[in-house]
């Protein structure tokens, strides 16, 4: 089988899609749902300035928290950063810019960007100054709604428990969290799965993501991935 839909590609060739100064949306929850392999090869990138936009700020050497405590990011539009202190440092010290985006507002702007809205509409955070400075306010059948702008990336990255050579994902349980989103919002979209099974072995109703919001997938690490290049 010789790569039928050129989506299955070596880790090695992930490199060539990141460049500084880039937005990157990533999937996960304190880590769980990151694609770790993915992460490690941006690291070896050594790309900086980067924009991330993912629902935290990981912990300081689990998932995308790695990439933030190396100092590698510009700004962060994230829910929250709690759960790693190097982000916080790092913040308080001016070195990196975060926009805190309330969980569910920020998951809806990232299913809008990749829906291709402009943006959302949401009382949540009216009367929050943090979450309400500098943003747009409008009124609609008497009631008043902030403006929030819809979310894309340049690349976006994912981690699946399964997936085929055209793209289809399924998730395992709560590692699903945010990646489905996170999928449709990148201008190009690389998952890493723990398990690459041939076209049609996928189970139709099991598959979250359909391949068409997928561009390339690459096996997470010590994935055995031989048949698809036999």
């Amino acid at each position: 089988m010789d790569n039928p839909f050129g989506k299955l590609i070596k880790r090695e060739k992930v490199i060539d899609f990141f460049r500084n100064g880039m937005t990157l949306m990533y999937g996960g929850f304190g880590g769980v749902g990151t694609p770790p392999g993915l992460v490690d090869s941006l690291l070896a990138s050594n790309v900086n300035n980067l924009t991330l936009i993912g629902n935290d700020a990981g912990f300081p050497e689990i998932g995308i928290g790695k990439v933030v405590s190396r100092g590698f990011v510009r700004k962060l539009v994230a829910s929250h950063i709690g759960s790693n202190p190097v982000a916080g440092k790092l913040m308080n010290q001016g070195l990196l810019e975060v926009e805190f985006s309330p969980q569910g507002t920020l998951a809806e702007r990232i299913r809008a960007g990749g829906m291709g809205l402009g943006a959302i509409l949401t009382d949540v955070g009216l009367h929050n100054a943090i979450v309400a400075e500098g943003k747009e306010r409008m009124e609609l059948n008497g009631r008043e709604y902030l403006v929030e702008p819809a979310l894309t990336a340049d690349v976006s990255i994912v981690y699946a428990k399964k997936a085929d050579p055209f793209g289809n994902l399924v998730f395992d349980k709560s590692a699903r969290n945010t990646n489905p989103l996170v999928a449709a919002a990148g201008e190009v979209t690389i998952a890493e799965a723990e398990e690459i099974v041939p076209l049609g072995d996928l189970d139709p109703e099991e598959v979250v993501t359909p391949g068409v919001f997928v561009n390339y997938i690459v096996p997470s690490i010590g994935v055995n991935w031989k048949w698809a290049w036999q």
